[in-house]
């Protein structure tokens, strides 16, 4: 029998740590992208968009996202096409990440007053203009509490896509267990691990908001 010392653990560990990094990153980049278009659509005049956007919404919040991540896995193979776990995980959390970020950014921009809208129409600006020089400067500021919870949460949602095989942090833990009979060691350095991923997001988010307030009064 191998004796693993804590330091061999955690070395394993924060290896996998990387990819929960790197999978949150991508995740969270391309989730806002696509969100910020869907956002466009949501809130455009021409209802077709609206719908397309507001079924595609409903279609990713309304649905498990272990569902999402098998379906991206196991149902392309289906025709197929063989997709690595990695792809699998990145392009399902990205899709799933759109939908609420979407919806969050909708909700924040619809909460900047109508008078703003009419103001800036007056002074002859486009939809665009209107949104980039008036409206996400405004709903920006809104918009950081939640964003930033979200971003929690896609980096927690990581741990499942160790049920398509993707090792990540929470997976890697099953795997040293395995190896070393040390589940309260490992779990619980797993658990340190995620906090100290999670905790300077929240309170960048604090510091962020406070500046943005400080600046906005200022102005």
């Amino acid at each position: 029998m191998i004796d693993f010392t804590l330091w061999d653990i955690l070395r394993n560990l924060l290896l996998a740590t990387r990819w929960t990094i790197l999978l949150s990153l991508v995740s969270f980049i391309g989730g806002g992208a696509v969100g910020l278009g869907l956002l466009f659509l949501r809130i455009s005049k021409r209802r077709s968009f609206r719908t397309v956007a507001k079924y595609y919404i409903e279609l990713f919040q309304g649905t498990p996202l272990l569902m999402q991540l098998f379906i991206a896995f196991f149902g392309l193979g289906l025709f197929g096409i063989d997709v690595p776990a990695w792809l699998a995980a990145g392009l399902a959390l990205t899709l799933w990440s759109a939908a609420f970020l979407a919806e969050i950014w909708r909700g924040c921009v619809e909460a900047v007053v109508r008078g703003q809208w009419e103001a800036s129409a007056s002074l002859g600006m486009g939809r665009l203009q209107q949104m980039r020089y008036v409206i996400l400067p405004q709903a920006l500021r809104v918009a950081i509490p939640p964003t930033v919870g979200f971003s929690v949460q896609i980096v927690k949602g990581t741990a499942l896509t160790s049920i398509i095989g993707f090792v990540e942090l929470s997976k890697a833990g099953t795997v040293v267990t395995n190896a070393t009979f040390q589940p309260f060691t490992v779990y619980g350095l797993v658990a340190l691990i995620y906090f100290a991923l999670c905790w300077p997001l929240s309170k960048s988010s604090q510091i962020l908001e406070r500046k943005l307030n400080v600046a906005h009064r200022n102005h």
